[in-house]
């Protein structure tokens, strides 16, 4: 069977048996999602202080890594040695537009300077246009480069896409070898839901990592993803969850928002991700 065809019989399988709420009810402490949180600092203004201030925040609550754009990379490694803490890097961001040539150096490049789990984006651009063998050699070029020195998320961007694109970029990255599939860069036009985390989930099975990312700012969101299938959560609010902050409704009618908050009680700006 060909990768095309391949793609379509598994995407009609998973929209076919399609639904939410799979996880059976638990209870969560709040400190103890600290192992599922990717502590995320990704706005181009971020200073040297900020980005250790997030070091700090991450070493005191023991989260999963600290997500940084590459420049920042080498201190992250410095700052969070012999801490448990992964420092984590994102590839090709935000737009995933870039060859994989170039992901794949960039990939080789900030693992030799530290870097034990790179978050790709994927290139969207492909995934609309159908080109899944595009879309295959972008994600295995990354994959490749970081073969057994780091682990790999795909971003996929799902408020771009379709369920069926869904379920197909899950799928090839499955194939890939990638280790997580990740929702949201946080800047495009939303951020992760439930229903998108459980699409996800289903697709690619209990073993492959899934990765939560943008507008999860409270404890209750956080619980709602990881109850869908969520593994591992991208936030720059670590600190409000583990202390186990609920949110408020807070719309101003400024005229920013970018669709409704995952949590259904709170508008999230495309800028709060």
């Amino acid at each position: 069977m060909n990768l095309d065809a391949l793609i379509q019989q598994i995407t009609e399988e998973v929209i076919a048996k399609l639904s939410v709420g799979n996880a059976p009810a638990e209870d969560y402490s709040p400190a103890s999602l600290a192992k599922y949180i990717d502590h995320t600092l990704l706005k181009p203004e971020a200073s040297l202080e900020q980005i250790r201030k997030v070091c700090d925040e991450a070493k005191k609550y023991h989260f999963a890594s600290v997500c940084v754009n590459p420049s920042y990379i080498e201190f992250v490694d410095q700052q969070l040695e012999g801490s448990g803490v992964k420092p984590c890097v994102v590839i090709g961001f935000p737009l995933g537009a870039t060859l994989p040539e170039v992901k794949a150096a960039e990939t080789s490049a900030v693992i030799g300077l530290g870097a034990k789990e790179v978050d790709m984006v994927v290139n969207i651009g492909a995934i609309k246009s159908g080109d899944w063998h595009l879309v295959k050699r972008d994600i295995e070029a990354v994959v490749n480069a970081a073969k057994g020195r780091a682990l790999v998320k795909v971003i996929i961007e799902t408020c771009l896409l379709t369920d069926e694109e869904k379920v197909k970029v899950c799928t090839i990255a499955k194939l890939a070898g990638a280790d997580f599939v990740k929702t949201s860069t946080g800047f495009s036009t939303g951020g992760a839901t439930v229903e998108d985390v459980a699409l996800m989930r289903r697709t690619v099975g209990p073993t492959m990592g899934v990765k939560a990312s943008g507008g999860v700012r409270d404890y209750n969101s956080a619980v709602a993803m990881i109850k869908a299938g969520a593994t591992r959560l991208g936030t720059s609010s670590g600190v409000k969850i583990v202390q186990g902050a609920s949110a408020q409704s807070n719309c101003v009618n400024c005229g920013r928002c970018k669709g409704g908050c995952p949590t259904g009680n709170v508008v999230i700006h495309k800028t709060d991700y």
